[in-house]
């Protein structure tokens, strides 16, 4: 029976966040070796989910081998990621001999020493297991693509969605894949193409315009014999490297030519629609005006500058700011870091009130808080949804609600993104009730709260480690001359 070696390391990590992503914050969410992995991921809407499903479906050995997940954050330091990559490696090692290795990384990860961290560990592997053995990896497409990682692969797909729903999919893709090239059926070679542009992080919804008619465009252009897969790669802007920005990757059978000539007119195509892709910002004012406007409840305001799911503090207080200031007119509800805030909540127990204040502290919310409730954090998720996450674990939780005002905060010991209504129906609050909600990310809660927001969205360009307008950043490596910056 063949034996393939499933490994995985993945997180989004973004620079202009001045903490660092530790060992810890790994142990919170996936930190895993042999069968626990198995055990943790098989069934999930994740990649490695995939892996599995189809290589039971097969009938071939799926050997779990190491696998790390963290929540997006800053930078990795360096002692975490080296130890990491030499668990990884050693653990390779000690699985026995294989045919092939299906490999998760996130292609966004930056460590310490490391701005592409995914190439480097990718590299390592292929250096330690060889130039013949396969190895085909996933990506998410808020990957950095890498020169380095197209040379350690012998191919990648990545999620054609965003939000994210299609993860699992796409490990069952690169595990037929796989199973496609031991059999000897194709010889997968891939070329990648590197215009120089970012798209905007607003702009990166492959469901809406403009990004769902380019997408459908690059799949009839890649819609031909030889042609295997092909990935349109989003980018992340949040991370200060070289390799920051859009690209295109294909992968072909054994035709490296077309390859290269499909990925270059896909990412012209790209080129020629930049203009497109930069869409018309909206500061928290205007927001909370539109929302107020607006007949059906509740409406969603998107807080893009505090991206959780792009590594941000998830304590900005901006849009719920302007709300209180407006005249605060009905019912709102956000979620906040807050340890301290939860701390205090759980001395006084369910009923208490207390004089304070929450979320960030240069800007906090101040005032008379009530207890409303007190819960665990933890929480599940039974559909497919941003990020291929299923359980969740935001720490001690506090429900609180702001006196002589509509605000209801959810507090957390832990930093959580909005991928799923569960974070809130399952400590008894009902999102329906609310006027407005506050959802702290872009594109990846708009999968959940889809079904409760009869208002629709509004995506607010509100300040942050993760600002829609990525002009107003500070870069220091990426490349020059790049678009948007240098028009």
């Amino acid at each position: 029976m063949l034996r393939i070696g499933v490994v995985g390391l993945l997180q989004e990590s973004n620079t202009f966040i001045g903490e660092r992503t530790t060992r810890r914050h790994f142990e919170e969410d996936l930190l895993l070796r042999g069968e626990m992995i198995r055990e943790r991921m098989s069934g999930t809407p994740h990649e490695v989910g995939g892996f599995f499903e189809e290589l039971d479906r097969a009938g071939v050995e799926a050997v779990p081998i190491f696998l790390a997940r963290a929540l997006p954050y800053g930078v990795i330091e360096r002692k975490t990621f080296e130890d990491l990559v030499a668990e990884l490696l050693a653990a390779v090692a000690e699985s026995g001999p294989l045919d092939g290795i299906l490999a998760a990384p996130h292609g966004a990860t930056v460590a310490e020493g490391y701005a592409d961290a995914d190439g480097y560990w990718l590299g390592k592997l292929r250096a330690q297991v060889g130039a013949d053995l396969p190895l085909i990896a996933t990506l998410d497409p808020h990957a950095n693509l890498s020169p380095a990682m197209v040379a350690a692969t012998d191919a990648m797909v990545a999620y054609r969605t965003n939000p994210h729903l299609d993860q699992r999919e796409t490990g069952v893709r690169a595990a037929w894949l796989m199973l496609e090239t031991l059999s000897g059926r194709v010889r997968p070679v891939q070329a990648a193409a590197f215009p120089p542009m970012a798209i905007n992080i607003r702009s990166q919804n492959t469901s809406d315009s403009p990004m769902r008619e380019f997408c459908d465009e690059a799949g009839e252009m890649a819609n031909q014999a030889g042609v295997l897969s092909h990935s349109v790669i989003l980018g992340f802007p949040y991370a200060d490297v070289a390799e920051m920005g859009s690209a295109v990757l294909v992968v072909t059978d054994g035709d490296e030519a077309l390859a290269k000539v499909t990925a270059e007119a896909i990412a012209g195509r790209m080129w020629e629609r930049r203009e497109v892709f930069e869409p018309k910002q909206i500061a928290a004012t205007e927001a909370v005006a539109l929302a107020a406007a607006r007949v059906e409840r509740p409406v969603v305001l998107l807080d893009m500058g505090d991206n959780v799911g792009g590594g941000s503090p998830a304590n900005g207080t901006a849009i719920v700011r302007e709300w209180l200031g407006s005249g605060g007119a009905g019912r709102a509800f956000v979620c906040l870091h807050d340890p301290s805030a939860v701390e205090a909540a759980v001395a006084l127990g369910e009923g208490g009130v207390f004089v304070g204040s929450l979320g960030d502290a240069r800007e906090p919310l101040r005032g008379t808080w009530r207890v409303s409730s007190l819960h665990d954090g933890i929480f599940h998720e039974a559909q497919a949804r941003h990020g291929g996450f299923s359980h969740f674990d935001q720490g001690r939780t506090a429900v609180l609600e702001l006196a002589d005002t509509g605000l209801v905060v959810m507090a957390t010991t832990r930093r959580m993104a909005p991928f799923s209504l569960a974070q809130l129906t399952t400590f008894g609050v009902d999102p329906e009730v609310f006027d407005l909600i506050v959802a702290k990310g872009v594109i990846a809660p708009m999968a959940a709260y889809a079904p409760i927001a009869k208002g629709g969205f509004i995506h607010v360009d509100t300040p942050g480690v993760t600002r829609a307008d990525m002009t107003k950043l500070e870069y220091r490596h990426r490349r020059r001359p790049m678009f948007p910056f240098e028009k």
